[in-house]
C-alpha cells in the first residue's frame, strides 16, 4: 500500500517521504479499512514539528481521521462486513497513523458513517467533532439558553462548535474577523465579534458575559476568559499552553477550567451523525488535496500558499486517499482560521 511516511522532524517540505509498505493484517477484534479520505489537523504539525518526538519512533506514519469502506474483518470482529462504510478516529501515538491507504483498527473505536455525508467531508468531521463533542457536551455540560462563547468561529474546529453549540440551543457568541461574520452567522453564530478590531471584552460583558468559553486559538485566552465569564462559568481549551498564564481572576468568578485531549471512541461518533441526520452539522471543508500532497496540505494549514494564490482555507483540509471519492459538498475558499 501507499503510504506517506514523517520521515524527520521539521518543516514539512523536507520531513515527508511517499513509501510502500505491506498492507495490514487485522487481528481479532479488529477490522481492515481501505481510508478514502482522512484530513490534517493541528496536531499533526506539532507531531511533525517534533512537539511529541519522544511518542513517536521515526519514520513514522501519522494522521488520526478516517473515513472509508472495511474490506476485511478479524476474529470476532462482528459489528462490521466488507463493504461497510465506516468513520473514526485512530488511536494517538499508537500503531500506524492514517496517511495511508489502508489501516486497522479495533471495531470499538468505529462507527458507520453518515450516509449523508462524502468520505472528504467526514474525514473533516471526526477529530475535530469529536474534541467539541467532548468540550461542549461532556466537559462543559452546555445547556439550552447559556451563552457561548466560541474563539476562532471561521476555523476548522470554530465552525464545528459553533453549529454544535447552536444545535445544543445555545446562545452563540463567536469571534473572527469581519470578512467572515455571514459565514458564521450561516453556522448558526448569533453574534460575531472581530477580535482584530479591538477588544472584545467590553462587547460579551454587554451581553450579559459567557457562561462557557471555547478557546481553540490559544495565546492569553486562559487568562482573560475571567473578564467575560458569568459566575460559575466554564472554560475548556483545546489549545497546548506553552507560556504560563495567570488564573487568579477565575477565582473571583468560581470559574472551572478544562483541558481536552479527545480519546477516541464509537460514541461520540453516533451523537456526532444524528446532528448529521437531522441537518444540524456539517463539515466546513476548505480543500481537498490527494495523498501525494500531504507536504501541501501542511503548508496550507500552518497559513501558507502553495501557488496560484491558495492560501490557509476556512475550515479543514481533507486528504482524498483513493480517487473513488474526491468530491464533498462544500466549496473550496480562503481566509478565515484553523
Amino acid at each position: 500500500m501507499r503510504v506517506v511516511e514523517l520521515v524527520r522532524f521539521g518543516d514539512p517540505e523536507v520531513a515527508f517521504a511517499a513509501r510502500e509498505l505491506p498492507r495490514p493484517a487485522p487481528g481479532p477484534g479488529q477490522v481492515l479499512v481501505r481510508v478514502m479520505a482522512t484530513s490534517v489537523n493541528p496536531l499533526d504539525l506539532q507531531t511533525r514539528r517534533g512537539d511529541y518526538r519522544d511518542q513517536v519512533a521515526l519514520p513514522a506514519v501519522i494522521g488520526n481521521d478516517v473515513s472509508g469502506v472495511v474490506v476485511e474483518t478479524g476474529p470476532g470482529a462482528d459489528d462490521f462486513q466488507p463493504g461497510d462504510e465506516v468513520w473514526y478516529l485512530a488511536p494517538m501515538f499508537a500503531g500506524q497513523g492514517t496517511y495511508a491507504e489502508f489501516h486497522v483498527v479495533d471495531q470499538a473505536l468505529v462507527a458507520r458513517k453518515p450516509a449523508g455525508l462524502s468520505h472528504v467531508e467526514a474525514a473533516g468531521l471526526v477529530l475535530v467533532g469529536m474534541t467539541v463533542w467532548e468540550a461542549l457536551v461532556e466537559r462543559a455540560g452546555v445547556r439550552p439558553g447559556e451563552r457561548v462563547l466560541v474563539h476562532g468561529g471561521a476555523g476548522g474546529v470554530g465552525s464545528v462548535a459553533v453549529q454544535i453549540a447552536s444545535a445544543l440551543e445555545a446562545e452563540v457568541i463567536t469571534t473572527a474577523r469581519t470578512r467572515d461574520h455571514e459565514f458564521v452567522t450561516e453556522l448558526g453564530a448569533d453574534t460575531a465579534i472581530d477580535f482584530s478590531a479591538g477588544d472584545y471584552v467590553p462587547q460579551i460583558r454587554a451581553l450579559g458575559g459567557a457562561h462557557v468559553v471555547l478557546d481553540t486559538v490559544g495565546r492569553d485566552t486562559l487568562s482573560r476568559s475571567p473578564e467575560v465569564l458569568a459566575d460559575r462559568g466554564r472554560v475548556v481549551s483545546i489549545v497546548d499552553t506553552p507560556e504560563p498564564q495567570n488564573l487568579l481572576a477565575a477565582w473571583g468568578v468560581n470559574a472551572t477550567y478544562h483541558f481536552v485531549f479527545v480519546s477516541p471512541g464509537r460514541a461520540k461518533l453516533e451523537a456526532l451523525g444524528r446532528l448529521v441526520d437531522q441537518g444540524r452539522l456539517r463539515p466546513v471543508i476548505g480543500a481537498v488535496l490527494p495523498l501525494a500532497d500531504v507536504t501541501k496540505a501542511h503548508v496550507l494549514l500552518e497559513g501558507g500558499s502553495i501557488g496560484e494564490g491558495r492560501s490557509r482555507p476556512r475550515g479543514k483540509i481533507a486528504i482524498a486517499v483513493h480517487p473513488l471519492d474526491q468530491s464533498t459538498h462544500g466549496t473550496e475558499s480562503s481566509g478565515g482560521e484553523g
